[in-house]
């Protein structure tokens, strides 16, 4: 409700309109700031996960509140009422707002459809039912801006949402050309207003003009335009394209890469050359060396994180397509009898190196993510109150590492190479002493000095071992962090933490002298030491009150005689009266 009432703002209200206007009417100055009341509504309200379900139940709450507060609603429980806002009855700009809603809800109907039509292509009908539904809300919207009393902004905001929608509906349609053209018309109108307004609007407008370029570019390939494929591949590889287009992309990538697979035949690693038969290993591998270059020309951490994470995801689809053959492979040689069990197949093989790759690329995310971490630990915390990166949590970073290591030591068909095992055991070095390192400094940060300065000299013994062990493995060093600068970081520590620790055993000296002090009380030295005075001085202390029940001398009680049973005389006399009722 909170972020509702701070969209109304943004909203003009027609009644200070009014209150400008000679005649009472609606005054020139009506604005509906179109893109950053969506943006603001889908981040808040589900689409930062992709949740357009979410969004889609924002949109039908507040289209309800809107007609509520404009009295503009469609009937009653039991009827509706059709009613359509015309220029004419656009009394206040909440109207607008009103059918922006109704659009974005269609949209984001769409959108949700679209996520289910994966597992159930019947919905497909109804995504693109809804789809039209939104972009005829849109044109709608802009009809109703094209009025004088709106201004300009707002009528160019107004005509880029319905490019925008009519192109997400021609590209579902795969109607390339009128798409590109429609898309072309939203991302020139936002070109225009980023250049002609202040620089918070300007920014989410070449925000809108980023997510449209893939899609133009996208239709341009189709139209014709091969050299758009480099285009779309760079998009893909930095995080572009997401939404509808996201699909798009891959599939298109995947057929690029299929074209090139055709003339792939065997890849050879540690010396021995493995047939390639499969197409999703084919691409894959393909792809691999365009995946580590945009790694390498990453401009910023979340990018490289993205790039790392869409390598993974491929990484495990083709290890999971080689190990349904490798099922197959099993069965076949179960039934024959020549097969030749002690060496490793080539699918096997190929497995390895699959797997391989995989391990590598998680040390290599895992690393950068510590150097980033790294990096933060040593920055200044600005806010006080926000937690920020400990060294804790690099020691969990170097775990993994330190786990995908000893998994590479495992791999089949490697376990004869020594080569291969001396380089994975120089890694688990290197990676060991790094986690030592950070384990120490969260030893320091409660005060643990004796543990900190024994870890510190481990990490020290597990460098030099490292340096002794590398003169030979000169290549496998190249891109693994420096052990001498970690060296000297670490004599640098155990300078500042025996300095620390000095100081701090000061301080809980200087505190426990403060605490206690000793005196010397010479009464209690002699031979007749006076340990207590005995017996104890009296002291005053107050008494306890009296009570005295002086009321009951004067109470006069009333007299109980007819209360108190009167018991009869004894004898036969008595008994004789009690018969016959003489003594009632």
């Amino acid at each position: 409700m909170a972020a509702d009432k701070q969209n109304e703002t943004k909203v003009s209200s027609m009644d200070e309109n009014k209150k400008n206007s000679p005649d009472g009417n609606i005054g020139l100055e009506s604005i509906l700031h179109i893109l950053q009341i969506i943006k603001e509504s889908q981040q808040q309200h589900g689409l930062r996960h992709g949740d357009y379900q979410r969004y889609r139940g924002y949109c039908s709450r507040r289209l309800r509140r809107l007609r509520k507060t404009l009295g503009f609603k469609m009937g009653n429980r039991h009827k509706y009422i059709g009613k359509k806002i015309t220029v004419e009855i656009v009394s206040d700009s909440r109207y607008l707002l009103l059918v922006l809603m109704e659009a974005e809800r269609a949209w984001s109907y769409a959108m949700q459809l679209k996520q289910e039509a994966n597992t159930e292509p019947r919905k497909r009908f109804h995504l693109m039912a809804r789809l039209r539904k939104a972009a005829k809300h849109s044109e709608k919207l802009e009809k109703l801006c094209e009025s004088p009393r709106v201004d300009a902004k707002t009528k160019l905001e107004a005509q880029a949402y319905t490019a925008y929608l009519t192109g997400m509906v021609e590209f579902e349609l795969q109607e390339w050309k009128r798409a590109m053209e429609a898309f072309n018309k939203c991302k020139t109108i936002y070109e225009k207003l980023a250049s002609a307004f202040t620089e918070e609007l300007a920014v989410l407008y070449r925000q809108r003009v980023d997510e449209i370029s893939p899609n133009i570019r996208y239709c341009a390939y189709n139209i014709g335009d091969q050299n758009a494929i480099n285009d779309l591949m760079q998009m893909r590889l930095t995080g572009g394209g997401g939404g509808m287009m996201a699909e798009k992309l891959e599939a298109l990538i995947t057929q690029a890469r299929t074209r090139q697979a055709a003339t792939m035949s065997e890849v050879e690693w540690r010396g021995r050359t493995v047939p390639v038969k499969i197409d999703k290993a084919r691409i894959f591998l393909l792809g691999l060396a365009d995946n580590e270059a945009a790694i390498a020309q990453a401009s910023n951490e979340e990018t490289k994180e993205h790039l790392y994470e869409t390598l993974l995801a491929e990484c495990r689809d083709t290890i999971q397509a080689v190990r349904e053959e490798l099922k197959s492979e099993a069965k076949q040689r179960d039934r024959g009898s020549d097969a030749d069990s002690g060496k490793v197949s080539n699918l096997q093989f190929l497995h390895s190196y699959l797997t391989y790759i995989k391990l590598c690329t998680l040390v290599k995310r895992n690393e950068s993510m510590a150097h980033t971490l790294q990096a933060k630990l040593k920055e200044p915390e600005a806010d006080e109150n926000k937690r920020g990166p400990r060294p804790q949590d690099l020691i969990r970073l170097y775990d993994i590492i330190l786990q995908s290591l000893a998994e590479l030591s495992t791999l089949q068909g490697l376990e004869d190479d020594h080569t291969f095992q001396k380089e994975v055991s120089l890694k688990t070095l290197v990676y060991k002493a790094y986690r030592c390192f950070f384990i120490a400094q969260s030893y320091v940060l409660v005060k643990k000095w004796s543990e900190a300065l024994v870890l510190y000299e481990r990490v020290l013994k597990y460098a030099k071992e490292v340096q002794s062990k590398a003169k030979s493995f000169n290549n496998s060093l190249k891109d693994l962090p420096d052990v001498q600068e970690l060296i000297a970081e670490v004599n640098a520590e155990k300078y500042s933490l025996q300095a620390a620790a000095i100081l701090d055993t000061d301080e809980t000296t200087r505190h426990t002298n403060m605490i206690k002090t000793f005196r010397l009380d010479p009464t209690l030295v002699g031979k007749q030491p006076n340990l207590v005075q005995f017996p104890p001085d009296f002291q005053p202390i107050p008494c306890k009150p009296l009570f005295f029940d002086l009321a009951l001398n004067h109470v006069a009680f009333p007299p109980l005689d007819d209360k108190v049973e009167q018991k009869g005389k004894g004898g036969l006399t008595g008994y004789i009266k009690g018969i016959f009722g003489f003594g009632s």
